[in-house]
């Protein structure tokens, strides 16, 4: 195979892997998207409420009730619900040990999974932009080989336009695949922040009110 052919042959897969990138980019956000949605409460009305419904349970030490509320639509797929089931289950320790725990579970099952995915979104942004590096890269060489090819009969002026137009697209392709990308992981960090300082401050309450339950007589 002669460098002409070669280049021709990954030129022609450049568009292909672009939009394979664009996809899986936009999958990614998706789903990073909904987890954090799913492991968040939507309002902090919302949030009240299941916090008030678990602290009438606690002041008559009905254990069971509070775990049967949380294993329960909707509460079971967020993160604070399942976070005080693991409290629950270990309720006989300190409530300072409690607290860690319950921080190591948050940061290692919620924490590390979305950081995880934020990750290969991060490589999608990185990805991108070098793939339309590679096309700008094919289409000069295929203009100069074009260039060199033709000293003695003149350069075609359209062909050597249809090459640097190819090189110029597919840059302006990956920038705009990464740019929305890197906009959304801007968003992501602060809705993960967001639900890092929310988690803390429903947990926060939740064990105070546990120490109070767990300090009366049976």
């Amino acid at each position: 195979m002669d460098m002409a052919k070669l280049v021709d042959f990954m030129s022609n897969l450049i568009y292909p892997m672009q939009a394979i990138a664009a996809v899986y980019g936009l999958f990614l956000t998706i789903l990073v998207f909904r987890r954090i949605a799913q492991k968040r409460f939507r309002t902090q009305a919302g949030a009240d409420d299941f916090l008030n419904q678990v602290s009438e349970r606690l002041q008559t030490r009905q254990f069971d009730s509070v775990a049967e509320l949380c294993d329960s639509p909707p509460y079971w797929s967020k993160a604070v619900p399942q976070l005080i089931l693991i409290a629950l289950a270990n309720r006989e320790r300190p409530i300072a040990k409690l607290r860690q725990l319950l921080s190591e579970t948050f940061e290692r099952e919620v924490l590390a999974e979305l950081d995880y995915q934020l990750s290969w979104v991060n490589t999608v942004v990185k990805t991108a932009p070098m793939l339309g590096l590679q096309g700008t890269v094919l289409g000069m060489i295929a203009a100069f080989a074009k260039i060199a090819s033709s000293q003695r009969t003149g350069v075609d002026p359209t062909k050597l336009a249809t090459d640097i137009s190819f090189a110029l697209i597919t840059t302006a392709v990956g920038l705009m695949i990464a740019i929305p990308l890197v906009m959304c992981m801007a968003s992501m960090q602060v809705r993960i922040g967001r639900l890092t300082d929310s988690v803390q401050h429903q947990l926060g309450r939740f064990l105070d009110e546990l120490e109070s339950a767990q300090s009366k007589k049976r």
